[in-house]
């Protein structure tokens, strides 16, 4: 287990600095730089601006400085938001993403295997194709479609939600809904073939034979044994939401760390766009090595080395 985890470390290490290398030499192709768009400055001042955050100069030396700052910790200054560094402009924002990715996580998860349960146990009846189109339907439109969809219908003609900001429980609501769409549709597929595939193998039968009721075959057996294909999308489903939350959270008007990629991109704030980046890239590996691990505690057999005992 410990050779494991150290590989695991190992292998984050070197797609971190992968990532790194990776944001840091395209967006330095892009031409240009952060200061060519502010009004009424002279070619002194930005000449300065430049030194100030080294930026004049070699590409390489830029690069090391860089990789030198990010292994201490230090994710530098912002370009544009005045004497704020990038670590504390990812604090306080992180916090109003976290709680809407936790939230949409969750209620994919749970509405998602509901979902999917109720097609399986229901199979080849009206509701097991009801739950598979909307599966489809969750698929096929994007979340940013989605959004602007429930945001007009539900926000501005019926008036029962607001369309921007983020003050009250109620808030959770459209986001939430326009997040976890996609992720409900394939955790329900998902549960629903692998729970078929179940129900029908020789050791529910021999269960059945034993006049086990259905609550404890489901729950017991079924379930257990059906859900580990949901375990492996969790890790690929919160990038999804992650990267998904950076479009809703400008559509919504929400304050979050989302918000504040886009308008440096957009800024061309050349530190808060590696920060935030760099953020980004470890909550997605943690989030897999996770998943990786939950494997072990859901199947008994599996082990940490990658074998499967039979």
């Amino acid at each position: 287990m410990a050779r494991y985890l150290i590989n695991k470390f190992v292998f984050m290490l070197i797609s971190l600095f992968i990532l790194i290398s990776a944001t840091f030499f395209l967006m330095k192709a892009i031409p240009g730089n952060p200061f060519l768009s502010e009004k009424a400055t002279s070619p002194e001042i930005q000449a300065r601006l430049m030194a100030q955050y080294g930026l004049d100069k070699p590409l390489f030396t830029q690069y090391t400085i860089y990789l030198g700052d990010v292994v201490t910790g230090d994710l530098g200054i912002s370009m544009k938001k005045l004497n704020q560094s990038v670590s504390d402009i990812i604090g306080q924002t992180f916090m109003v993403s976290l709680k809407l990715g936790l939230v949409a996580i969750v209620v994919s998860i749970i509405v998602g295997i509901l979902l999917g349960m109720i097609a399986a146990v229901y199979h080849r009846k009206m509701i097991d194709n009801v739950a598979m189109i909307l599966a489809v339907l969750g698929i096929a439109v994007p979340s940013f479609v989605l959004a602007s969809l429930i945001q007009y219908f539900f926000g501005l003609k019926l008036g029962w939600f607001n369309v921007m900001g983020f003050n009250g429980p109620m808030d959770y609501v459209l986001p939430v809904a326009a997040l976890s769409a996609q992720p409900i549709a394939f955790i329900a597929r998902l549960t629903r073939s692998s729970m078929l595939e179940v129900l029908h193998a020789d050791y529910i039968k021999t269960a059945k034979a034993k006049g086990l009721n259905s609550f404890a075959i489901m729950f017991r057996h079924v379930i257990r044994n059906a859900i580990l294909p949901v375990v492996t999308y969790v890790g690929p489903m919160t990038a999804n939401i992650v990267t998904g939350s950076i479009v809703i959270e400008r559509i919504f008007g929400i304050g979050g760390i989302g918000k504040v990629l886009v308008e440096s991109i957009t800024t061309r704030d050349y530190t808060m766009i590696m920060g935030v980046t760099i953020f980004y890239g470890i909550l997605l590996m943690l989030a897999r090595f996770i998943t990786d691990v939950a494997y072990v505690f859901i199947d008994p057999r599996i082990k940490l080395t990658g074998r499967k005992e039979g």
